[in-house]
């Protein structure tokens, strides 16, 4: 078996290394997880729009991925956690810009996913995080 190796994303990875004592993705062998990735910017600061926030979590997950070698191609599962709309559904806005991010960045691999509905996320002003799974190579 590999041994872990740790990844820290190159600006908000560093500074969540430094100040929270975790990393944002390990690779195991072919294998590579990340840590949950949300729609900041390098200064924890989120847009606006809930549809920016969700494609920049898009653009933070692709980040750490390369960091540990892997690309969206690579993603077999996905669990994204969001702040719903409503108490009885995540929201249209969460679900058609989720699925558009999927074929986009994807192309035809369907990855598994769970979508998850919570109260609070890591900060504040959040309302997206995004983890994944990958496969170095299975894309391809």
């Amino acid at each position: 078996m590999s041994e872990p190796e740790f990844f820290a994303t190159p600006g908000y990875g560093d500074r969540q290394l430094t100040t929270m004592h975790y990393s944002q993705a390990v690779r195991i062998g072919d294998r590579v997880e990340i840590s949950g990735q949300g729609g900041w910017d390098d200064d924890f600061r989120f847009p606006e729009s809930l549809e920016d926030e969700i494609v920049r979590a898009f653009d933070n997950v692709e980040r750490t991925l390369a960091t540990a070698g892997a690309t969206w191609r690579d993603v077999v599962a996905v669990d994204s956690y969001h702040i719903p709309d409503s108490p009885d559904f995540i929201g249209e806005v969460h679900n058609r810009v989720m699925v558009e991010q999927f074929r986009k960045r994807m192309g035809d691999r369907a990855p598994i996913w769970t979508e998850i509905g919570v109260a609070a996320l890591g900060a504040p002003k959040m309302r997206v995080e995004i983890r994944a799974t990958a496969v170095v190579g299975s894309g391809a």
